[in-house]
């Protein structure tokens, strides 16, 4: 008898153990068509169709995080507020030598193509030269874009600083560039889509340079997440490969999902001819390319922003 009650004990203890805690994933990314995975995720997300959410398991639990641009991004890594997030390479690239290359490791590509320099056509900016004196908007200091932007000044012959130079980059976040540039406070706007098209379409912009192959978007996570769910990003990263061939094979779904997103994201009314227009000017790829990559290296350290060339063998993750 004894024995039976000692049995029938350590059954109901074990029935009432404590169930596994539930694992929340963070995935940061902007409001963006070139973070178009994440756009789509996170509709599927709020659909209850949740793509992630059905391929990490159900004890995984996805959160969503929205940011301007890469280096608000980046600095939410470091302070544990976000755990993967779609991102420009250069963010990142900074966040990386930021840690000496101890930090912050490339996880998947996601996005080619859809950045633009874009100028107002009443100015007659014709070559590299006219931007002397201009005032040129970018997303933020320090993101892909801005980088980009100066780089290319200084190529072209026309010193720029962080602070000052010969032309004037300005950080301006993108839902405030349209209306600068119409107002003239802005007489060029280096970007990315789909403010590239709305410029064009609503602000009579004129494309001067687009940026057709250069990676716009990877996607990055750090060693506190890499160490401690190797599997669960293994898992991430597969789903994000099957969500960018679906994309591919789906455009028009897709870019359905984007709009409505897109939307829920900033509470305004988005045109599907603007979704599709962007649309025809980014690759959505789930490889690396590492060359691209170094080139946006020698562009931060052209600009200051890096004051080594980094080895960035150690960038990517090694799954």
């Amino acid at each position: 008898m004894k024995k039976f009650f000692a049995l029938t004990l350590v059954a109901l203890l074990a029935g009432c153990s404590p169930e596994p805690k539930e694992t929340v994933i963070q995935i940061g990314h902007f409001p963006n068509i070139s973070h178009a995975q994440a756009l789509v995720a996170h509709q599927l997300s709020r659909q209850g169709k949740g793509w992630f959410e059905q391929r990490l398991g159900k004890d995984v639990k996805v959160q969503w995080r929205l940011f301007n641009a890469g280096p608000s991004a980046m600095e939410s890594m470091f302070t544990r507020a976000v755990d993967i997030t779609y991102v420009g390479p250069n963010p990142a690239i900074n966040a990386f030598a930021r840690t000496r290359g101890r930090d912050i490791r490339v996880i998947a590509g996601s996005a080619d193509g859809g950045a633009s320099l874009v100028v107002n056509p009443k100015l007659n900016i014709t070559k590299p030269s006219d931007f002397k004196g201009k005032k040129i908007g970018t997303p933020q200091l320090g993101n892909t874009q801005d980088v980009a932007c100066r780089a290319w000044l200084i190529e072209n012959g026309i010193p720029v600083t962080l602070t000052s130079g010969e032309a004037k980059v300005i950080a301006t976040a993108n839902p405030e560039q349209l209306s600068l540039f119409r107002q003239g406070n802005l007489d060029a706007v280096w970007t990315i889509e789909p403010w590239v098209t709305r410029l064009e379409q609503e602000g009579g912009g004129k494309i001067f340079l687009e940026q057709k192959e250069a990676i716009t978007t990877i996607v990055v996570s750090c060693n506190r997440v890499l160490k401690k769910h190797p599997e669960l990003v293994k898992k991430f990263v597969q789903a994000h490969i099957e969500l960018t061939e679906w994309i591919n094979k789906n455009p028009a779904e897709a870019q359905k999902l984007v709009l409505l997103e897109l939307e829920a994201l900033t509470g305004g009314k988005i045109s599907e001819k603007l979704v599709r227009d962007s649309w025809q000017r980014i690759t959505f790829t789930s490889k690396i390319n590492k060359d691209e990559v170094q080139k946006f290296v020698d562009y931060a350290y052209k600009c200051g922003f890096l004051r080594n060339k980094m080895k960035m063998d150690k960038f990517y993750w090694e799954k």
